[in-house]
C-alpha cells in the first residue's frame, strides 16, 4: 500500500490530478467556516444540537455541517443532486430528453446545463424558504440579528451563489480530479464531521450517560460499526460473473477468438448513488415542515411529523425509495440490449443462451435478482445503525402504538448518538473511498504497463535472430 501511494506521486499527471482534488476539497472546506451575514451562530447551533436525530440532521450530515452554522456552502450539493434525479427520471418518461441523452457527448452536455439551470433555481427556492424561517425565528427564539428584507435577500443570494461554487467544483474535481466529484464532497463534509461523533462517544462513556450499561452499549457499538464496515467492503466487491465464449473465425489470414472468459455483473451497481436519492427526496419535505399553513393544519402537521428519521412511515418509504432508485440506476447505466449487440458483433456468446434477444433477456434477469439482493444490502446497512441510535418510533403508530410501549427503550428511541455514526454515513464514506482508490489504482496499472512502475520497464517485444 505505501510503495502505491509513493508511486502516485512519482506519476507526474496522477500526482496532478490527487493534488489538484486535495486542493479543491481544501477550497470546500475554508467555506466552511464564512457564515451567511446577519445570523446568530450561537443560538442557531443549539437548535441544531437539540435536533440531531431529526431529519435536520440529515441535511447537516450532507452539508458537511454546513447548515448547522449556517456558512456560504449551507445548502451543500443537495440542490444538484435533486436536480440530476429530475433530469434522470424525465429521461425515461420524456421522450424528447431521451432522444437527446442518445445523441452522445452534444446531448449529454445539454442535459448537464439544464441541470445546472434547474439547481439554481432549486437552491433559489431552498435559500429564500431557509431564509425566511430564520427571519421569524421558533418559538420566540432569535436566529438572526436584524430580522427584515434585507436579510432575507442577502441570505438567498449568499447560499444560491454557495451552491452553484460547489456544484462547479464537483465538476471540475470530476473532470480534471480523481473520482466522482460530487460524491467526493459529500465523503468530505462527512469524514470532517467524524471526530465530533467520536468525542461524543467518549463524553457519553465518561459520563456514564447509558447507566450501567455503558461500556457494553459502546463495545457493541464500535464492534457493529467495525462489522458494517467489513459487510460493506465484501458486498462492495461481490460480483455475478456470467460465462462468455467467443467463436473462432478468420480475419484475413489469421484464426482469431476461441477464448473463454466472463462478464462481470456487480451486485451493488449503484454503489451510494440509490441511498443517496432516496435520502435527498426524504429531505425535501423539510422545507415545507414549518411553513406557516402546514402548522396552522393538523392533519398537515401529523403528515410532516411522521416523515422525519425514526418514524415508521419514513423507514417504510425510505425502503420503498431505495429499491425504486436501485433499479432505476442500473436501468441508466447497464443496458442489457447493448451487450447482447456488441457480444454477437464480435462472435460472443453466453453458453447455452440464444445469441441477440434471448440473451439480453438472460442478463436482465440476472440484474433484476442480483439488484434485487443489492437494494436489501443498502436496506440493511442503512437501517440497523439507524436503529441502535435513534431506534423505530412504533409505539407512534396509529391505534396499534400502546402494544409496543413494552419494549426497551433503546429500540423505540435508540441510544441518542450523533448522526454521522448512521449506516447511510459509513456507506457512503467506505463506498466513495473504494471508488476513489479503484480509480488511482487503475491509473497505476496503466502507468505500470507503460513502465512507470520502479519494479518493471515497457514489455519486451520477442528478440529478433
Amino acid at each position: 500500500m505505501f510503495e502505491k501511494i509513493a508511486n502516485i506521486f512519482k506519476i507526474p499527471d496522477l500526482r496532478k490530478r490527487v493534488l489538484f482534488t486535495l486542493g479543491l476539497l481544501a477550497v470546500y472546506r475554508l467555506g466552511s467556516f464564512i457564515s451567511t451575514p446577519g445570523v446568530n451562530p450561537q443560538v442557531l447551533a443549539q437548535f441544531f444540537n437539540q435536533q440531531g436525530g431529526s431529519a435536520l440532521g440529515l441535511v447537516d450530515m450532507f452539508s458537511g455541517g454546513n447548515l448547522r452554522r449556517l456558512t456560504v456552502f449551507a445548502l451543500g450539493i443537495m440542490p444538484y443532486i435533486t436536480a440530476s434525479i429530475i433530469f434522470q427520471l424525465l429521461t425515461v418518461v420524456y421522450e424528447p430528453l431521451a432522444k437527446l441523452q442518445k445523441e452522445g457527448e452534444l446531448g449529454r452536455r445539454k442535459i448537464t446545463q439544464w441541470t445546472r439551470y434547474t439547481t439554481v433555481i432549486l437552491a433559489i427556492f431552498q435559500s429564500f424558504a431557509i431564509a425566511v424561517a430564520l427571519n421569524r425565528g421558533s418559538g420566540g427564539v432569535p436566529f438572526v440579528i436584524n430580522p427584515g428584507a434585507g436579510f432575507i435577500l442577502m441570505t438567498v443570494l449568499t447560499l444560491t451563489t454557495g451552491t452553484a461554487f460547489i456544484m462547479w467544483l464537483g465538476e471540475q474535481i470530476t473532470d480534471r480530479g480523481i473520482g466522482n466529484g460530487m460524491s467526493l464532497l459529500i465523503f468530505a463534509g462527512i469524514v470532517v464531521g467524524l471526530p465530533r461523533g467520536i468525542a461524543d462517544l467518549v463524553e457519553k462513556a465518561r459520563t456514564q450517560a447509558f447507566g450501567p450499561f455503558t461500556v457494553p452499549a459502546l463495545i457493541l457499538l464500535v464492534a457493529a460499526m467495525v462489522a458494517i464496515v467489513a459487510f460493506i467492503v465484501f458486498v462492495e466487491r461481490s460480483e455475478r460473473r456470467i460465462p462468455v465464449q467467443y467463436a473462432k473465425r478468420i480475419v484475413g489470414r489469421r484464426l482469431m477468438g476461441g477464448q473463454s472468459t466472463h462478464l462481470p455483473l456487480k451486485v451493488n451497481s449503484g454503489g451510494v448513488m440509490p441511498v443517496i436519492f432516496a435520502a435527498s427526496v426524504l429531505s425535501a419535505p423539510l422545507l415545507f415542515a414549518n411553513v406557516g399553513f402546514v402548522r396552522n393544519s393538523g392533519f398537515l402537521t401529523r403528515v410532516f411529523d411522521a416523515l422525519h428519521p425514526g418514524e415508521p412511515w419514513y423507514e417504510l418509504i425510505y425502503i420503498g425509495a431505495i429499491i425504486f432508485f436501485a433499479y432505476f440506476y442500473i436501468s441508466i447505466v447497464f443496458r442489457p440490449d447493448d451487450i447482447a449487440d456488441n457480444m454477437r458483433k464480435y462472435g460472443g456468446f453466453i453458453p447455452g443462451i440464444r445469441p441477440g434477444k434471448r440473451t439480453s433477456d438472460f442478463i436482465n434477469d440476472v440484474l433484476t435478482r442480483i439488484t434485487l439482493v443489492g437494494a436489501i444490502y443498502l436496506i440493511i446497512i442503512s437501517l440497523v445503525p439507524q436503529i441502535l441510535i435513534s431506534g423505530i418510533h412504533l409505539n407512534d403508530l396509529w391505534l396499534i402504538g400502546p402494544f409496543f410501549e413494552r419494549l426497551p427503550t433503546w429500540v423505540t428511541h435508540g441510544l441518542n448518538l450523533n448522526f454521522y455514526f448512521g449506516g447511510t454515513s459509513l456507506l457512503i464514506v467506505v463506498g466513495v473511498a473504494m471508488d476513489t482508490a479503484n480509480q488511482v489504482e487503475s491509473q497505476l496499472i496503466m502507468r505500470h504497463y507503460e513502465g512507470f512502475s520502479p519494479k518493471s520497464g515497457r514489455i519486451r517485444g520477442r528478440r529478433a535472430w
